[in-house]
């Protein structure tokens, strides 16, 4: 039932019946950020549009050395680079501490080789703390998620210092709306939510509207 609505909430979003939260102009100077590596960025940026307070996310590239990476450098290796995420939110309506704890109900932080089928450096999870609060509250996050024995394997995501991010292409923005079928189609035969399901239980994809 929950792969059920996911279906209709991305089908009613290509239809322009739903939108992601939207940036509003007025609040811009008042807007947080946020970024995380999850897998594949196309996933990461359909499940944090549908959090509350949430209100614009930009695929890119963070982590390495090469400056302005393509998607075909990250991909093959040796730059260094995650596949990102970057999160502007209204810190009024949803704080850092709630977007690590959706952060890592909706990844596998087990798997140091890449994320459901989707394998290489570039697929690892990773927190990038953009201040010492932030490096703080996910270090706090982590270690209560290793307390609380949900997980049967370790946490290995790690908590990196937030580096240059660069916006991947603009085929890349905004996939699972602008190619909604095929985008079901990977993340369904990758296993994806299957995995954060048998990960998590009762926790799985907590904080995301329409799962």
């Amino acid at each position: 039932m929950k792969r059920l609505a996911s279906l209709a909430a991305v089908s009613a979003l290509a239809a322009g019946l739903l939108a992601p939260h939207p940036v509003d102009a007025a609040a811009g100077n008042d807007l947080a950020a946020a970024t995380f590596a999850g897998g594949c960025f196309w996933c990461v940026e359909s499940d944090f549009d549908m959090v509350p307070g949430v209100v614009e996310t930009v695929s890119g590239y963070t982590g390495g050395t090469t400056a302005n990476p393509t998607y075909r450098q990250v991909t093959a290796g040796g730059t260094g680079h995650y596949e990102a995420v970057r999160i502007r939110y209204d810190p009024e309506k949803v704080s850092y501490e709630r977007l690590l704890h959706v952060f890592w109900r909706n990844v596998d932080p087990t798997d140091a080789g890449g994320q459901f089928c989707d394998r290489g450096a570039s697929y690892r999870t990773a927190i990038f703390a953009g201040t010492e609060e932030e490096r703080r509250l996910a270090e706090a996050s982590k270690e209560a998620i290793e307390r609380s024995g949900v997980l049967e394997q370790g946490v290995v995501t790690p908590i990196e210092p937030l580096k240059e991010f660069y916006p991947a292409e603009d085929y890349h923005q905004g996939y699972y709306m602008k190619n909604p079928v095929r985008y079901r189609f990977y993340r369904l035969s990758c296993g994806r939510d299957a995995r954060v399901q048998e990960l998590w239980g009762d926790q799985a994809h907590d904080g995301i509207e329409g799962h």
